[in-house]
C-alpha cells in the first residue's frame, strides 16, 4: 500500500490509500531507476539487486522485468542478462517525431485540464527553469523539463497517451545527460516552453500542439548533433 494525493470533486486535495502488488512495486522501482538516470542504457538490472532495494522476493520482480522487457524498457542479452534498453542515434529522429505527435494529441484532448491552477504550476516550473538555465545547471533543468512535459500530458483524458510517452521517455532514459551533452540547447528549450505556455494561456490548443511538435523536432536534432560532435553512441534525453 502507498499513500497518494488525489483531487476531490470540490478541488481539495486528500490523501488516499492505493493498493499495489509486489510486482507493481518492483516495476515502479525499476522505472524510477531508469527515468532518474541512475540506471543508464546498457546497465544490468538484476532481480537480486531490486529485491535488496525494495525488500520483496525475486519472483514478483522477475514478473515486473518480463513486463518491462515486453514494453521496451529493458533488453535481454545472452552474456549480460537483462539490461536497460537503448536506441541508436539514427532512430532518434523517429522517436522524437513520435514524442511530438503524442504530446500534440495530449494537448488537443486535454484542453479542459489546462485550468488556471495548472497554468500557475507551469509558471512556477518556468520560473525554476529560468533559475536553472541561468546557473547552467543541466541536471536540474532536465528534471524541470520532464516536469513541464508532464504538465502537458498527464491529464484525465490522456492517460493512454501518457503511458506511450513514458515508454518512449524510458528509451531515451539518461534524462540529465542530454542537456549536459548540449548545454546550448537549454536556453532554446526554455524559450520554446514559454511559447507553448503562452499558447495554452490563450486557449489556442492547435498552436500549442504545433509548437510542441516543433519543440521535439529541434530537441532531437540538437541531441543527434551533440552525439556526433562528442563521439557518443549512447542516447540521452532532451526536449
Amino acid at each position: 500500500m502507498r499513500v497518494a494525493d488525489r483531487e476531490t470533486s470540490s478541488g481539495a486535495r486528500a490523501q488516499v490509500a492505493v493498493y499495489i502488488t509486489k510486482s507493481d512495486l518492483a516495476r515502479q522501482h525499476i522505472e524510477e531507476m531508469i527515468l532518474s538516470g541512475r540506471a543508464r542504457p546498457g546497465d544490468r538490472i538484476t532481480s537480486r539487486e531490486v529485491s535488496e532495494a525494495i525488500g520483496v522476493s525475486e519472483t514478483p520482480i522477475r514478473e515486473a522485468i518480463r513486463s518491462l522487457s515486453a514494453e521496451g524498457w529493458l533488453d535481454f542479452h545472452a552474456h549480460l542478462g537483462v539490461v536497460v534498453a537503448s536506441i541508436k542515434a539514427e532512430q532518434l529522429i523517429e522517436v522524437y517525431a513520435i514524442r511530438g505527435g503524442l504530446q500534440a494529441v495530449a494537448i488537443r484532448l486535454g484542453g479542459p485540464a489546462y485550468t488556471d491552477k495548472l497554468l500557475a504550476d507551469v509558471d512556477r516550473n518556468l520560473e525554476a527553469s529560468e533559475t536553472a538555465a541561468s546557473a547552467g545547471d543541466a541536471a536540474l533543468y532536465a528534471r524541470l523539463n520532464r516536469e513541464f512535459h508532464g504538465f502537458l500530458t498527464n491529464t484525465p483524458t490522456t492517460q493512454w497517451t501518457l503511458k506511450l510517452l513514458t515508454n518512449l521517455w524510458a528509451q531515451t532514459s539518461a534524462l540529465h545527460r542530454g542537456f549536459e551533452a548540449a548545454p546550448e540547447r537549454i536556453r532554446n528549450s526554455l524559450n520554446e516552453h514559454r511559447a507553448i505556455r503562452a499558447a495554452l494561456g490563450a486557449r489556442d490548443l492547435e498552436r500549442a500542439a504545433q509548437l510542441v511538435v516543433e519543440h521535439e523536432r529541434l530537441g532531437g536534432e540538437a541531441l543527434i548533433a551533440a552525439l556526433r560532435r562528442n563521439g557518443l553512441n549512447e542516447p540521452t534525453d532532451q526536449g
